[in-house]
């Protein structure tokens, strides 16, 4: 089996060389084949999910053997955080692929849009299966320069000043990134993150380290957007295509933001208080005045963008409020539930964030507006638009039986077993407040007088298949929530985060 893993990075690699020059001679090429090739991942992940991964998978590149302990390859590693994060990576690539069918017809230059959404794909397959602190870099960086590329895709003013500003603080999240790898270079003389780890349990300057950690939550912060590091965040995704903006909100804020900070600062760090405290605070403050901005916006999009600072905040104070208990030898069956919750609104919010986005997307495509003041009786003129995006609305505002309600749930009831009592009461009070903007854009786009003078159609086939299965999926992870089921998807990869010194052993066998 692990001889399959480095297809996750292979496959969409070779898609997005093979497109520009297939392209030009196939019609439809593109098309076909970066969905086939996601529809594949996205099975592959799953069989590996539903066989069970008990010690992590670690692929040795180019096969060499470590000497003397000393780990010499560069490791692809696959365990339960990694393959939760996978597939959702390939299954809304897929999905955001399959609806680019319909929804790219109005682009030129298509072989150049799917190059770059497989290039962006496989960087983020490569940031969450890298065992290596540079090749985490290098594939973050293959990533974010294809998605800068897609933002500025529609090449009007706003979408490259957009993507211009995206490069700029992407930019300074790169060099913070790459400044504290130099540092923990010069002081573990390995990039291996088990072989990190290792070197770190034997005692180090804590100074020294607690300012490369502040360096990485800088950095990762400002690409995962955290408030206050969410500056480029409305404007690149709400300016990119939708199926991007589907991508970048649902996916990659997660795989090069959230994800890295999880594995480096579970599985590699010792988890401290301070730390911790910090990481729980940015998440308590983008929940907060991410829903708040969000509240202020006519324009859809934006809306949707803003509205993903603040879901991604119910993530991170989930894993800080575990962080904190282990940090303080707390409750380790409370540290799990609050992980868990943030592992579980993660996956629920590629869903719901995924399918808004597609919505958006279906209704700017028809409508040719974003904004909701010149919207109105979209129900009856696009009903499967219409009824998906009642569901996601829904979901993401955390109302029975949707998703959305049982994750949110489940992060509040950790805040109060944990006694972190004021989080759980800004978590209700947030999820009102989603509520009622997300009420707001159902009753203007759908439910008031049209402001239409022409009649408007459903969109084709491709984009009403993506947003269905979206919204299937938006009622179907609530069956997360049951243990048979949750025990094979989540618990593996909380499991990954409680057991924070396995890594290194399970890896290098140190």
């Amino acid at each position: 089996m692990s001889d399959l893993v480095p297809l996750f990075v292979i496959l969409p690699l070779a898609t997005a060389f093979l497109i520009p020059i297939l392209g030009q001679f196939i019609k439809g090429f593109q098309k076909g084949l970066l969905p086939l090739v996601l529809l594949f991942l996205t099975i592959l992940a799953i069989n590996f999910i539903t066989k069970g991964i008990g010690q992590p998978i670690s692929y040795p590149v180019g096969g060499w053997d470590p000497e003397n302990g000393i780990p010499i390859a560069i490791y692809l590693v696959l365990d339960g955080l990694s393959v939760l994060l996978l597939l959702i990576i390939n299954l809304i690539g897929f999905l955001s692929a399959f609806y680019s069918i319909s929804y790219m017809r109005k682009f030129t230059s298509q072989n150049n849009f799917y190059a770059l959404l497989a290039l962006m794909i496989a960087g983020m397959n490569g940031v969450v299966l890298t065992g290596d602190m540079f090749n985490l870099y290098v594939f973050l960086e293959i990533a974010v320069i294809a998605s800068y590329a897609l933002v500025a895709f529609g090449i009007e003013r706003t979408e490259l000043e957009a993507s211009f500003k995206y490069q700029v603080l992407g930019g300074v999240a790169s060099l913070l990134i790459l400044f504290a790898i130099g540092l923990l270079y010069w002081r573990t003389q390995t990039l291996n993150m088990a072989d990190i780890a290792n070197v770190l349990k034997e005692g180090s300057n804590s100074f020294y380290l607690t300012f490369t950690q502040i360096l990485l939550v800088a950095g990762f912060g400002l690409k995962a957007a955290m408030i206050p590091f969410h500056a480029w965040l409305p404007d690149a995704h709400s300016s990119a295509p939708s199926p991007i903006s589907a991508m970048l909100s649902g996916v990659l804020i997660k795989a090069i933001g959230i994800y890295a900070i999880l594995r480096l600062f579970f599985n590699m760090f010792i988890i401290n208080y301070e730390i911790s405290l910090v990481i729980t605070v940015i998440g308590t403050l983008s929940m907060i005045i991410g829903s708040l901005l969000a509240f202020g916006q006519w324009d859809m999009k934006r809306m949707l963008a803003y509205s993903s600072i603040s879901q991604m905040g119910y993530v991170v104070i989930g894993v800080g409020m575990g962080m904190i208990l282990l940090s303080k030898n707390g409750d380790e069956s409370v540290a799990s539930l609050a992980i868990a919750g943030g592992l579980f609104h993660l996956v629920n919010h590629a869903t719901f964030k995924g399918l808004l986005f597609l919505n958006a997307g279906a209704i700017e495509h028809k409508t040719g507006t974003r904004n909701m003041k010149m919207m109105g009786g979209l129900a009856k003129q696009m009903p499967i638009t219409s009824t998906t995006s009642l569901g996601a609305s829904m979901s993401i505002s955390g109302i029975p039986p949707f998703n959305g309600f049982f994750s949110k749930l489940v992060i509040i009831i950790a805040a109060i077993k944990g006694e972190f009592y004021l989080l759980a009461v800004l978590a209700i009070i947030v999820a009102f407040v989603t509520l009622s903007y997300f009420l707001r854009f159902q009753r203007y786009a759908f439910f008031n007088k049209s402001k239409f003078t022409r009649k408007i159609k459903e969109v084709p086939f491709p984009m009403c298949f993506s947003m269905v299965v979206l919204v299937i999926l938006c009622v179907g992870l609530s069956l997360l929530i049951f243990p048979g089921i949750r025990d094979i998807i989540l618990t593996p990869a909380v499991d990954v985060l409680m057991e924070t010194t396995n890594y290194s052993s399970a890896i290098i066998g140190m």
